[in-house]
C-alpha cells in the first residue's frame, strides 16, 4: 500500500511530486535541495553547507517515516560540479558510521534553484 509522507521539517515540493512515498517496508525520498524548511531560503553560501542542509532535509523526511540514516539503503547524488566532490563526500561521510549504502554520484547540467547538490535515497526498515 502506497502511502505520502510529508513533515513540515523539510521543505514542502516545489514542483507536483511527493516528500517520500513508502511502500511496504521501503521508502523512496525525492531529491533533497538545500532549501530551509522553516524560512524558504535556499542554503548556499557554500558547498558544505548546501550539503549540510540537504542532509538535514533528509533527516526529517526520515524521521517522519520512523527511519534513520542507518536505513538508507542507496543514495544517488547530483553535483553541477564534480570539483565538489570531495567537499560534499565530507559532509555526507559524517552522517553514517558503518554498513554504508550503495550510492552512485553523477554531475548534471543544472539543478533545481540552481543548487550545487541534490541528493535522493531509498531507504528500508
Amino acid at each position: 500500500m502506497k502511502e505520502i509522507i510529508t513533515t513540515k521539517f523539510a521543505p514542502a515540493p516545489i514542483g507536483p511530486y511527493s516528500q517520500a512515498v513508502k511502500f511496504g517496508n521501503v521508502l523512496f525520498v525525492s531529491g533533497q535541495i538545500a532549501l530551509n524548511p522553516e524560512s524558504g531560503a535556499f542554503e548556499n553560501e557554500n558547498i558544505q553547507a548546501e550539503t549540510f542542509r540537504v542532509m538535514e532535509n533528509l533527516r526529517a523526511i526520515l524521521a517522519e517515516a520512523g527511519m534513520d540514516f542507518t536505513n538508507i539503503l542507496k543514495t544517488t547524488i547530483f553535483l553541477k560540479s564534480m570539483d565538489d566532490f570531495a567537499r560534499v563526500n565530507e559532509v555526507y561521510a559524517s552522517y553514517f558510521t558503518a554498513d554504508f549504502p550503495a550510492r552512485e554520484t553523477v554531475e548534471v547540467a543544472r539543478l533545481p534553484k540552481d543548487a550545487h547538490v541534490e541528493i535522493s535515497v531509498v531507504a528500508a526498515r
